[in-house]
């Protein structure tokens, strides 16, 4: 039996009790906090976010816990509010490929996820940015792919805010079709150092590619030789019909945000109903929501600190950021505290926002006030109430309780597994380490050891199919082969310092 087979969800295994059918492996990935309000920095337990200690400590914890990846968030700008960085963000972090490289070093089995924009980067240098890094790490690497349009961004490079909102996933898909050319015009088998005919390239048009379309004309050699996984593992987060379509066509894996079991369920069949028109299969792509958690001895324990968790995250200035992006307007005056604005957003364009995630416009931002009205009435709730209710943890109880929650959402297709999200850095998922994920274990959902090398083992995806306009030089027509020996071996001196050729 294959990786790929035996880390499927239909993998042999236990049974459910209810409806006998075998039970579906969880899959698990730990988000770096640090990007938002999620993370509560003031908390006397919190750590840097820029120290690679603290990247280190959340890796290794994630690993000895068997989780499948490790994953980091990127934006190319600071955030922003009323043209002045935002001081309750925490803001700023190192260079993605930087800190992945560094990880690779210190994990053996973890997988490696990193947000890279396919707007502001040209394919050749992402491509051989993650080859790269898939050498480096025996096989780990997962590319984030997500897109820019706003021009705020733009302004930080040289082409601007160029890109119209409409198109920019189109230019994604061309953007990363255009990698897995390059990926693929190495087969894996061409360096054969040979010392005794003195022959090290069996195969002189290794590397060579050829492009050309509305976004990229490029042509040449590509100079890493086939990495371990033939790509990196691809995951997208785009949750508009577009953004859905992207990921059933193109992607591994898709961030999601419904950690709730109804609106799992309906984004799980949307999203896998769109598989098959692409020549897909159900297993093709996990579907993985982020979720954040709280852990108490006892489910009221755990409420408590849930509670308390929340008002650190949504404070006062807090609240009012969030009505701002649904507003548009400037509510520095506002109360917190009161009720909402009794004004309609703004429908014109503004400034305000530049920089902020999710910014609302239009009759979506009056659709969705009109919604946060009704339910702040019938709860009677002030705005920060309100903003916390939508900020509120996926998952909070025992670690019991908060075991069956994940169980109960894979077990009924609302997600494939999730992607943890604590709230205290570098230690936010030792305690869920420690107590959640034996209680998963004993379940007989998620694995006691790692199983495959590579995170497409671990994820349980077929290894890919060659791309169409790839270089069909010799071997097998679609899916591609392993590495050669040469590479295998330059792999492991690079991370065991041996080297083991006779």
């Amino acid at each position: 039996m294959s990786n790929a087979q035996r880390n499927s969800p239909t993998a042999p295994g236990p049974k459910d009790n209810r409806t006998g059918k075998p039970l579906k492996r969880i899959h698990l990935g730990a988000h770096f906090p640090g990007v938002n309000n999620t993370t509560v920095w003031s908390d006397p337990r919190s750590g840097s976010h820029i120290d690679f200690a603290s990247f280190a400590h959340l890796a290794r914890t994630a690993e000895r816990a068997k989780f499948d990846f490790l994953f980091l968030a990127e934006g190319l700008r600071l955030r922003e509010q009323h043209g002045r960085v935002y001081d309750l963000d925490v803001v700023g972090r190192p260079d993605t490929f930087t800190v992945l490289a560094a990880l690779a070093a210190v994990t053996e089995r973890l997988g490696l996820t990193g947000t890279i924009n396919s707007t502001f980067n040209e394919p050749y240098e992402v491509a051989r940015q993650f080859a790269s890094l898939d050498h480096l790490s025996a096989g780990r690497a997962a590319w984030n792919v997500v897109t820019s349009w706003d021009a705020f961004t733009g302004e930080n490079f040289r082409r601007g805010g160029f890109l119209p909102r409409d198109q920019r996933y189109e230019r994604a898909r061309t953007f990363l079709h255009t990698t897995w050319e390059l990926f693929d015009s190495w087969r894996g088998d061409e360096i054969v150092a040979d010392k005794e005919t003195g022959t090290f390239l069996a195969d002189p048009e290794a590397g060579r590619f050829a492009h050309d379309d509305a976004h990229f004309t490029i042509s040449g050699r590509f100079n890493v030789p086939r990495a371990p996984q033939g790509r990196p593992v691809v995951f997208q987060a785009g949750d508009s019909d577009e953004g859905r379509e992207f990921a059933a066509s193109s992607a591994d894996a898709i961030f999601s945000r419904y950690a709730e079991l109804e609106e799992g369920q309906a984004f799980y069949r949307d999203v896998k109903g769109r598989l098959a028109r692409h020549g897909r299969t159900h297993d093709d792509l996990k579907i993985l929501p982020a979720a954040t958690f709280v852990l108490g001895d006892t489910d009221a324990e755990a409420a408590e600190r849930s509670y308390a968790v929340s008002r650190q995250q949504v404070s006062g200035r807090t609240a009012i950021a969030f009505l701002e992006r649904i507003w548009n307007r400037d509510l520095s005056d506002h109360d917190p505290d009161g009720p909402l604005p009794s004004v309609d957003p703004y429908l014109g364009e503004t400034e305000l926002s530049q920089g902020r995630a999710g910014t609302v416009s239009g009759q979506e931002a009056l659709r969705r006030a009109a919604e946060w009205r009704e339910l702040a009435e019938a709860k009677k709730l002030s705005s920060r109430e309100l903003v916390e209710l939508f900020g509120r943890h996926s998952f909070v109880g025992s670690p019991a309780t908060v075991a069956g929650k994940i169980d109960e959402l894979v077990q009924n297709d609302a997600a494939d597994g999730v992607i943890l999200v604590p709230h205290i850095t570098p230690g936010g998922l030792d305690e869920f380490a420690d107590t959640v994920v034996p209680l998963l274990q004993e379940r007989g959902v998620f694995r006691t050891e790692y199983e495959g090398e590579t995170l497409r083992d671990h994820l349980g995806l077929r290894p890919p199919r060659r791309s169409g306009r790839a270089p069909e030089r010799s071997g097998p027509p679609h899916e591609v082969q392993r590495t050669g020996p040469y590479v295998r071996s330059l792999r492991q001196v690079v991370t065991t310092g041996r080297d083991d050729r006779s």
